[in-house]
């Protein structure tokens, strides 16, 4: 059954796309998170760090990744662990289900690849724990593709931004993807991943978002629908509706 929320719903200009992105990527020089899989583009390190941070807040993944890749440094390797041992390693992450995904990812890999990760988002979300987030993660930030990634971060800064309504399910919705797709299309999809990323973790939070040193805010619906811009003397103030 289609989503009625898809069906009916007409997406932004590309130009204003356009601009959100950009807005965004200016934002990211400037704001860069530091995190250890951020300084690489060997796609196995990139998407190890991706499949760790699925639900998973990235200063809990940091010390578990740096262990992992100082005993895991290939996939080879990896395709070789003691299951036991990666389960020592990856337990301070929760979410047991997913431990046997990293051995049988490394092991579809090496059969199948070679022990090359995959730069097709087909052949990626083949592999055992691999979703179309992380698929696009891993093209984005270490093969520099315009994928897109969409997860509920992004879904909620769409939401705001454009003023649009999903359904429950927002990640999965015709209209997100749309969007994404578009806002994946130019140049640095690395750092417009990373960007959107960050500014949902530290500027446009699920409960309390900081609207007033958004650079989004001028152009935000969210922001916008809720505010009062006065003039003052010594600029622009803000009182809430």
């Amino acid at each position: 059954m289609q989503n009625p929320v898809s069906k009916n719903y007409l997406s932004p200009p590309r130009k204003e796309i356009t601009i959100f992105r950009q807005k965004i990527i200016k934002w990211f020089k400037k704001n860069d998170r530091f995190y250890p899989w951020r300084r690489t583009k060997d796609p196995f390190r990139v998407l190890i760090a991706e499949m760790m941070l699925r639900r998973t807040k990235a200063e809990q993944v940091v010390p578990v990744y740096e262990q992992f890749i100082k005993k895991f440094p290939t996939i080879y390797k990896l395709s070789e662990a003691n299951e036991e041992l990666l389960e020592k390693i990856l337990h301070p992450l929760g979410l047991k289900w997913r431990i046997p995904s990293f051995v049988l990812m490394a092991r579809d890999v090496r059969e199948k690849y070679q022990c090359r990760i995959p730069n097709t988002r087909v052949e990626l979300t083949s592999l055992p724990g691999v979703g179309d987030y992380v698929a696009g993660a891993v093209l984005a930030i270490a093969y520099g593709k315009s994928e897109w990634v969409v997860d509920s971060n992004i879904v909620r800064i769409f939401k705001r931004y454009f003023g649009i309504t999903t359904s429950r399910e927002g990640r999965r919705d015709k209209h997100i993807i749309e969007i994404a797709k578009v806002y994946a299309v130019n140049k640095d999809p690395g750092r417009a991943t990373m960007g959107i990323l960050d500014i949902a973790a530290v500027v446009c939070r699920p409960g309390k978002p900081d609207c007033l040193n958004c650079p989004l805010a001028c152009r935000c619906r969210y922001f916008l629908s809720r505010n009062i811009c006065c003039k003052n003397g010594s600029g622009f103030s803000f009182r809430q509706m």
